[in-house]
């Protein structure tokens, strides 16, 4: 699983502080392309729920020929701040109606209430083969 505050947490304090969130953002790019191109599967912690963020990953990914799923694992309201809620319910809408085929998704998944707390595995296979 890689994720931006986890790569920002591996160089805080060796790259200086103004080129943190630039050098995260490129390593993180650079260890997402390495695993798609060896074929590996790599699952994205966003940090933001707009689609420009998702982007150049779901394009990368596409052009590699590699499955791109999106999975909203819900939280409780209570843990939303009040800036991220337009953007949370404007995904919610786009998944609930299949609208991120159009971003490039090939499927899309919404967990919330207890399902989300219960998720330990989400396994995909590939569809089955049409016998002529």
């Amino acid at each position: 699983m890689l994720s931006l505050t986890k790569v920002r947490g591996l160089l805080d304090g060796r790259v200086p502080a103004e080129e943190l969130d630039a050098r995260a953002g490129e390593l993180l790019a650079a260890a997402a392309a390495k695993r798609l191109q060896n074929r590996d599967t790599v699952v994205l912690v966003a940090e933001s729920l707009e689609a420009d963020a998702r982007e150049a990953f779901v394009r990368l990914a596409a052009s590699l020929k590699r499955p791109r799923h999106m999975i909203l694992l819900e939280t409780a309201r209570d843990q939303v701040s009040e800036e991220d809620l337009p953007i949370l319910n404007s995904l919610r809408k786009a998944l609930d109606g299949g609208e991120l085929g159009q971003e490039g998704f090939q499927t899309a998944l919404r967990l919330g209430g207890g399902t989300a707390s219960e998720v330990k595995r989400i396994l995909f296979r590939p569809p089955p083969r049409e016998d002529d």
